[in-house]
């Protein structure tokens, strides 16, 4: 008679105990993305391309690489454009202080091959 009440002590702590331990709003617990160091930079990219190119749409940006140069430094990107059917890339160089984050010099290049 002792076994049968075990079993049924045990099989009620299976199914109920877990529910002590994790919060009922498990499921709605959301982490935030944190946006990329890159992510200020790009946008930036992008405001300077669509001035230089106004009829030209941005479809699609690539953060290509970051160099640090003494207390400077030069974020590089990819950027590749339509403009009436004619697809291009051009390439956006932006060189700050990087304390102070202030720009000191943005360059666009159209890549001569697109």
């Amino acid at each position: 008679m002792k076994k049968p009440l075990i079993a049924t002590c045990l099989s009620l702590m299976f199914v109920f105990v877990p529910f002590f331990d994790n919060p009922t709003d498990i499921n709605t617990a959301h982490a935030e993305k944190a946006n990329p160091s890159h992510a200020k930079w790009g946008r930036i990219a992008m405001k300077k391309t669509a001035e230089k190119y106004p009829s030209a749409k941005i479809y699609d940006y690539l953060h290509v690489k970051r160099v640090q140069r003494g207390n400077y430094s030069i974020e590089t990107f990819k950027l590749w454009l339509d403009e009436n059917n004619n697809k291009f890339e051009v390439i956006v160089n932006i060189s700050f202080d990087t304390k102070s984050e202030k720009i000191t010099n943005v360059s666009l290049q159209r890549d001569s091959n697109s």
